[in-house]
């Protein structure tokens, strides 16, 4: 038996409104995040699945937004470490660091902040959640809440990107994405 794995990104913050790199800086939801969070309806099915989140406050906001009263707060699906480059806008970055920038966005999923972590770290990081969840010898339906780095490493995993081009499939952020 498997268990299947749904994903939610959390709403927006002011930080994802100006384009700012988050990380594990741990921004709250903004008041339009809250509202755009507010106006989503779960389909009664997820009512009665197991959630886990994130531990950083916007991820658990979002679930306590969308009604959710019990989740399991897991440090495997905290952001992205994007160390130095917490705060910073990817424009900026490129402007200051030219050439030396965009070798390292070539990297795919060894991309490397300075201080921070690689998708490929995080896909390590989220291995053991996956393999937990996978032979938890029940088959059901299992929600996370969080971040858009974690989500796309998960993506990862699941399809085989190198990170390095665009993802084989497009994802909504605005809504809960099935692991496929």
């Amino acid at each position: 038996m498997t268990s299947l794995l749904a994903v939610i990104r959390h709403g927006p913050t002011e930080w994802n409104e100006l384009g700012k790199i988050q990380g594990r800086t741990d921004i709250p939801l903004s008041e339009r995040g809250k509202r755009a969070i507010q106006q989503l309806q779960l389909p009664d099915f997820v009512s009665e699945i197991d959630w886990i989140t994130s531990p950083l406050s916007r991820a658990i906001e979002t679930g306590k937004l969308l009604g959710i009263t019990e989740m399991l707060i897991d440090d495997r699906l905290v952001e992205t470490n994007w160390g130095d480059w917490e705060g910073q806008v990817l424009w900026d970055l490129r402007a200051k660091y030219g050439q030396e920038m965009l070798d390292n966005e070539k990297r795919g999923l060894d991309l490397t902040p300075p201080g921070g972590e690689s998708p490929r770290q995080v896909c390590q990081r989220l291995q053991p959640l996956l393999s937990d969840i996978a032979t938890s010898g029940e088959q059901k339906l299992i929600g996370a809440i969080t971040h858009k780095g974690v989500i796309s490493s998960h993506l990862s995993l699941a399809r085989g990107w190198a990170m390095w081009a665009r993802p084989t499939i497009s994802l909504d952020w605005a809504a809960i994405t099935p692991n496929t």
